[in-house]
């Protein structure tokens, strides 16, 4: 069941600045991440990028990195955003991709 714009406006753009305070704080090298018009953009220092958006649409939070996607759904009893295709919740999923991509353990926690 999707959340009530309400909720979503509630929702969305603090996890997404939320996510932005957690990797600035792990200060990770050659990572450049930046929130604008609600979309997080992570560059890499070979130019890979990794985006994290919202998406009022479809009352989601989309992401696309290493050439995969996930959408993101508020689940309640998580209190998270989570992929209903695949499980994930964000921000295990944006600390996995970031892990493998990094070559070290990246553990993205709250601020």
């Amino acid at each position: 069941m999707s959340i009530s714009e309400e909720d979503y406006e509630a929702r969305a753009l603090p996890e997404l600045r939320a996510l932005v305070d957690a990797l600035d704080a792990l200060e990770l090298p050659n990572v450049e991440c930046e929130l604008a018009s609600d979309i997080l953009t992570i560059e890499h220092a070979n130019g890979d990028r990794y985006v994290v958006n919202s998406h009022r649409a479809a009352r989601q939070i989309w992401m696309a990195a290493e050439r995969n996607a996930w959408h993101f759904d508020w689940d309640d009893e998580r209190a998270a955003w989570v992929a209903k295709k695949s499980g994930d919740e964000l921000w295990a999923a944006l600390s996995r991709v970031l892990t493998t991509k990094l070559g070290k353990p990246v553990a993205l926690s709250k601020v």
